[in-house]
């Protein structure tokens, strides 16, 4: 399994950033993917998620209105994207494609229920 993310940035508030993960190597064609992101000296946490089988989407508080998680499908590749909107200074974090959830979405929007990571992209709001 593979997760490539992109499409970070800086951007001032009130401004948009997608970011776009490209996942591969799955053996199965649904499951639950989402978003975390981790903050200096802040734990991991969860903001949205997807359930790929029917595009149910779940949104933490903290970004529901603001953000919307997405897919794309294909045979070989599915994209998994964020778009987010009116970004807030603290929104400032690494953000984090993560893959096959055990749980949708995971309790207390948790990292522990996560079985594969991306390498993460930087979204700096100023």
């Amino acid at each position: 399994v593979q997760l490539v993310e992109s499409g970070g940035g800086s951007v001032q508030a009130g401004g948009s950033l997608t970011l776009s993960c490209a996942a591969s190597g799955f053996t199965y064609t649904t499951g639950c993917m989402g978003w975390f992101r981790q903050a200096p000296g802040k734990e991991r946490e969860g903001v949205a998620a997807i359930y790929t089988g029917d595009d149910t989407t779940y949104y933490a508080d903290s970004v529901k209105g603001r953000f919307t998680i997405s897919q794309n499908n294909t045979k070989d590749k599915d994209t998994v994207y964020l778009q987010m909107n009116n970004l807030k200074p603290e929104d400032t974090a690494m953000y984090y494609c993560a893959a096959d959830l055990l749980v949708c979405p995971p309790p207390d929007w948790g990292p522990q229920y996560t079985a594969y990571w991306g390498q993460g992209t930087q979204v700096t709001v100023s």
